[in-house]
C-alpha cells in the first residue's frame, strides 16, 4: 500500500501589510520532505510505503499571495495525480489558518480540489493546529481530521504521529467513515485558551476519555483562528466513528463534545498574568530574584504580526535610572539589520530603529555598541539547527538595554534560540518576547511572566476587532 504526504502551514494576519510570498516558505520535497514530517516509522511498520509531494511552512505570516499558493498548490494536485493510480490513501499537515488572496481559505482549497481528484471514498487524513477554522465542507472532504491539544502546542508532533497511526490502522480495515462537524458560536484568541490552564484542560481530559471509548476513533476541538475576516471563523467540534456502523452514535457524542464546551464558554479567560503596559513593566522592574518576562501580545510573531513594533522598547528608554539589564527579543527591522551588519563586534554605530509603517513601529534613534551576529534557529517542531532568520544584538550606548535586530519576523520562544544568537539569558534581568501566550521553556525559568496588552496586529480583546464577515450571533462578542 502507498500514502501520499505533505505540508501547507500559514497563520495568515491579514492585519499586517506584507503579504506571504514564496520566499517565505520553507519548501522541501523528496526525502527532505519525509525527514521533516517525522512520521515515516509509522508507516514504515505499517508496511506502507510513502510518497513525498511538497512541505510548506511559513509559520505566522501575512495573507499569502495567489502566485505562492497556486504554485503550492499544484505541486500537491500533480503529485496526486500523478500517483492516483497507486495511491490507497493521504494523509497532510495542514494548519487550517491560512487567507490566500481572491480565494479565502487555501487549507480548504487544497483538499477540495485533492478530493475532486480522488473522488468521495480515498482516505484522507488531516492533522491541524487547533488554531484553525473549520466548515462543514471541509470536514466533510475529510475522512479523519485531529488538531492538537495541547497550547502551546508541545504534542504538535506526538499528534502528527497519531493521525497516522489512525489513518494506517483504517487502511488495513477499511471502513466508510465520515468526520463529523459541530460549529459553535464561540470566537476566541489563542491566549484565552491555553491548555494548562481550565477549562481547556477539562475539555481535553473529556476528550481523552471519549477517545478511549472504542466506538470513537477520534475527538478534538478546534479553537479556530481570528487574526482575519472570514465566514468560517470561530470553534469548532470534531469526532471520527471507528467503523461504519459507530457513524451515528458519533453524531451523539459530537453533540455531547459541543454542549460541553458551550457550556464552559464564560470560563475562557486570558492565562497567567495580564496587565497594561505600563504596569506590566512595574510588575517586571519590581521582581527582585530572576528572569522576568514580558510578552508584547500586541506584536505576536507567532500568530502573524510583523515582530516590528517599538513600543515596548520608547516605555523603558523613558525610564529614568533603570538599573535591570533588559534584552529585546527581536524587534525586526530589515534595514536597519542590513545596515549593522557592516559593523565589526564592539564598534559603535547610529541607527534608527523601527520601520515605521504605524505608530506602534515608530522609529527610535539610538547610538549603540554591536555585540555578536547570529541566526534566529527553529523551535517546536521545525528544525533546531536551521536558521529562519538573522540578527544583529547591540547594546544601547548607555543603558543596560540590549537588542537582538532581526531581518525577519520569527519568533523567540525557545531558550536554545537566545544561545543560539549568541545571547545569554541568564545575563539579564527582564526579556521582552513578541508573543502572546509564554511559551513553556521560558515559563519554566521565569520568575515572573506577565502579558503587557499592548495595541497592534494581534490586540488581544475580539471585541475591538471589526468583524464583518464572521457568523452572528457570535460569544463574546454578542451576549448569547
Amino acid at each position: 500500500m502507498k500514502v501520499l504526504i505533505g505540508t501547507f502551514v500559514t497563520e495568515s494576519n491579514a492585519n499586517v501589510p506584507n503579504m506571504a510570498t514564496i520566499v517565505n516558505y520553507d519548501i522541501a520535497f523528496g526525502d527532505e520532505l519525509i525527514r521533516k514530517m517525522g512520521v515515516k516509522d509509522i508507516y514504515d511498520e505499517a508496511q506502507i510505503d510513502i510518497i513525498p509531494s511538497i512541505y510548506a511552512d511559513a509559520g505566522g505570516n501575512g495573507v499569502v499571495s495567489l502566485d505562492a499558493f497556486n504554485y503550492i498548490e499544484s505541486c500537491f494536485v500533480n503529485s496526486v495525480k500523478e500517483h492516483l493510480h497507486e495511491l490507497d490513501g493521504i494523509y497532510l499537515f495542514l494548519h487550517g489558518a491560512s487567507e490566500v488572496e481572491k480565494i479565502g481559505s487555501g487549507d480548504h482549497h487544497i483538499l477540495k480540489e485533492i478530493r475532486k481528484i480522488v473522488g468521495p471514498y480515498l482516505p484522507i487524513a488531516i492533522v491541524c493546529d487547533p488554531h484553525g477554522n473549520l466548515c462543514q465542507e471541509y470536514v466533510d472532504n475529510c475522512t479523519i481530521l485531529r488538531s492538537y491539544r495541547e497550547s502551546p502546542h508541545t504534542d504538535a508532533q506526538e499528534s502528527k504521529r497519531i493521525v497516522s497511526k489512525m489513518l494506517c490502522d483504517l487502511l488495513h480495515d477499511r471502513q466508510n467513515i465520515h468526520a463529523i462537524y459541530r460549529k459553535l458560536p464561540l470566537i476566541l484568541g489563542g491566549e484565552q485558551s491555553v491548555s494548562t490552564d481550565e477549562p481547556v484542560l477539562s475539555i481535553n481530559k473529556y476528550m481523552d476519555e471519549m477517545e478511549k471509548d472504542p466506538r470513537v476513533r477520534s475527538a478534538s476541538w478546534h479553537v479556530g483562528y481570528l487574526r482575519h475576516d472570514c465566514d468560517v471563523a470561530g470553534c469548532g467540534i470534531v469526532v471520527v466513528p471507528q467503523n461504519s456502523e459507530d457513524q451515528e452514535y458519533c453524531e451523539q457524542k459530537a453533540d455531547e463534545l459541543a454542549k460541553y464546551v458551550w457550556d464552559k464558554r464564560h470560563e475562557f479567560h486570558y492565562t497567567g498574568l495580564t496587565a497594561e503596559p505600563d504596569e506590566a513593566i512595574k510588575m517586571a522592574l519590581d521582581v527582585k530574584e530572576g528572569i522576568a518576562f514580558i510578552t508584547d501580545s500586541g506584536d505576536n510573531t507567532t500568530s502573524g504580526a510583523p515582530g516590528w513594533n517599538t513600543f515596548v522598547l520608547r516605555q523603558f528608554l523613558a525610564l529614568k535610572d533603570l538599573q535591570k539589564k533588559v534584552i529585546f527579543a527581536t524587534i525586526c527591522d530589515p534595514k536597519t539589520y542590513k545596515e549593522l551588519l557592516e559593523y565589526e563586534d564592539g564598534s559603535e554605530a547610529h541607527i534608527n530603529l523601527g520601520v515605521g509603517y504605524d505608530e506602534y513601529s515608530a522609529p527610535v534613534a539610538l547610538d549603540v555598541i554591536v555585540k555578536c551576529k547570529g541566526p534566529i534557529t527553529g523551535f517546536m517542531y521545525r528544525d533546531h539547527n536551521k536558521a529562519y532568520a538573522h540578527c544583529v544584538v547591540v547594546n544601547v550606548k548607555g543603558t543596560p538595554i540590549d537588542i537582538m535586530v532581526a531581518d525577519g519576523r520569527f519568533a523567540v520562544v525557545e531558550v536554545h534560540q537566545f544561545k543560539d544568537a549568541g545571547v545569554l539569558l541568564e545575563n539579564y534581568d527582564i526579556a521582552i518576547v513578541k508573543q502572546g501566550y509564554i511559551f513553556p521553556e521560558l515559563k519554566e525559568i521565569g520568575a515572573l511572566c506577565v502579558m503587557s496588552l499592548t495595541m497592534g496586529a494581534t490586540i488581544q480583546d475580539t471585541k475591538k476587532i471589526p468583524y464583518k464577515r464572521i457568523m452572528r450571533p457570535m460569544y463574546p462578542i454578542d451576549n448569547i
